[in-house]
């Protein structure tokens, strides 16, 4: 029987894995097993934040002493305590040289309005520690992993980088480009319109439909309408049925400035967080958005200003609810210029599609996406 004899694998002949390879490829395998499965429940702490931290990122933490989940923790709003420390604080005692934390975000180095994670890392005694994604902040980038790797902390990095990075994009396009990270959202019919002919009920997508789009409110900094949807439908624009969730600021964009006085969003307990923007591109009125620290903002229409925010390239997350319905409705959902041909039309990469009762949501990022 012939036995193929190792090689360096340069020479173009088949190599064997020695056993002690085999080993290591299997010790590895399982360690990467380990490391992803507690670095979801990490991210499961970080999503528990969602909303709360901007204009800092959502940060989850978990403690693991031998396979088991001893501790857990998460950011909690600005100003308070990060993930790292919630999580240390909850386990409460000086941690063993065998444990485990894993965090979704790199551990901050610097004193900002809270001390640096990495000082209560090691007074804690952790000796290892398990990271998502590296902070994107030039500033920040990599530093954290280097002071504790410099201090004897054994550190392990990019597991579940992506979905880690993904769930702080508004926070990582923001830090980047100090531009607000745009989520396109409309609910339309299956031929493209926002509404009924005006003789019928406005609504085209069902109730849960509704309530699904509206939960995203709750995760978004400002929320940004034209002055012919304050006029047409009056609407709230907050954040309803959340347990302690953050209003956003509501934004305004008129070319004339005449707006109803009356209107919800200049009378209601909320007046003084609605910004109006008269006659001004929806481009400036982003990067102004942006430099008031408002790292998300979610178009909610009417067509013209998604038109707008889709002829400039503007839109970083589309988020359509299609309800089953051709309606011959008077608004176009994107009543824009649009592309000069189909090479040049904006195209949605991982998109997902949800049903929701008998609408669908079709989420998706236009072109490459070096946010997350």
């Amino acid at each position: 029987m012939f036995v193929p004899r190792a090689t360096s694998g340069c020479s173009g002949n088949p190599r064997v894995a020695s056993p002690t390879e085999n080993n290591y490829s299997f010790l590895k395998a399982m360690t990467t097993e380990r490391d992803e499965k507690f670095m979801h429940a990490a991210l499961n702490e970080a999503k528990k934040a969602l909303g709360q931290t901007s204009p800092n990122p959502a940060v989850g933490a978990v403690l693991v002493i031998n396979n088991r989940i001893v501790a857990k923790g998460h950011h909690l709003g600005v100003g308070r305590d990060h993930a790292e420390i919630e999580c240390l604080r909850d386990f409460g005692a000086l941690v063993p040289a065998r444990a485990t934390l894993y965090v979704t975000l790199e551990p901050c180095s610097t004193a900002g309005r809270t001390a640096p994670c990495t000082d209560a890392i090691l007074k804690a005694g952790v000796r290892n520690v398990v990271v998502g994604a590296t902070d994107v902040n030039p500033c920040h980038s990599g530093k954290g992993i280097v002071q504790l790797r410099a201090a004897g902390v054994k550190v392990r990095q990019g597991i579940l980088a992506d979905e880690c990075a993904r769930l702080n994009e508004a926070f990582n396009k923001w830090i980047v480009t100090g531009r607000p990270f745009v989520i396109a959202k409309c609910g339309m019919s299956l031929d493209g319109r926002l509404t009924r002919p005006a003789i019928e009920p406005r609504w085209i997508t069902g109730r849960s439909a509704r309530r699904h789009a509206c939960e995203v409110r709750a995760h978004v900094d400002a929320v940004l309408v034209g002055a012919e949807t304050v006029r047409a439908d009056n609407p709230r624009l907050t954040v309803r049925g959340a347990h302690r969730a953050r209003q956003p600021w509501r934004v305004v964009l008129t070319r004339s400035g005449k707006l109803p006085r009356r209107a919800r969003l200049f009378s209601d307990q909320l007046a003084a967080r609605t910004l109006i923007y008269k006659g001004k591109s929806l481009a400036n009125v982003l990067k102004n958005l942006g430099k008031r620290g408002i790292t998300s903002v979610l178009i909610e229409g009417g067509g013209d200003v998604l038109g707008q925010a889709l002829d400039a390239r503007l839109i970083d997350k589309a988020q359509l609810y299609l309800g089953p319905i051709l309606s011959g409705g008077p608004v176009i959902a994107f009543a824009g210029q649009g592309a000069a041909n189909a090479a040049n039309a904006l195209r949605l990469r991982c998109v997902s599609y949800q049903r929701i009762g008998q609408n669908v949501c079709i989420t998706g990022y236009p072109g490459a996406f070096p946010w997350g």
